[in-house]
């Protein structure tokens, strides 16, 4: 099995985490799985940026964006050039290390 490791968030994780993962789990899933509540607006259908995460470490082991993910993820608050979506982040054979962003853009979100 592989394991992501997520990183302390002030809000949703606060210890960070270490989960296992089966080759081609979503990271998004994992994290839901395993109560970290990464919202997820769209419903992981790939169509808002609100699952945004940074891939601190593995990220070559990941299947390359495409073209949709990667205008979303223009979008995103804090993009850097590891972000990708958790919802399209599928788990390969190497650990990862990942970071959920402090804020996140949710546009239909009614806090605003």
């Amino acid at each position: 099995m592989t394991q992501i490791i997520f990183l302390p968030h002030e809000e949703l994780c606060p210890d960070g985490a270490v989960l296992e993962a089966n080759k081609g789990d979503s990271v998004l899933d994992v994290a839901l799985k395993n109560g970290i509540g990464i919202e997820h607006a769209c419903e992981k259908s790939c169509a808002c940026t609100t699952c945004h995460i940074i891939v601190r470490e593995g990220f070559d082991s990941l299947a390359e964006s495409d073209e949709l993910e990667d205008d979303l993820l223009d979008k995103a608050w804090g993009l850097e050039p590891e972000s990708r979506l958790g919802c399209q982040a599928f788990v390969n054979d190497q650990d990862l290390v990942v970071e959920i962003p402090k804020y996140t853009l949710n546009h239909a979100s009614e806090d605003h």
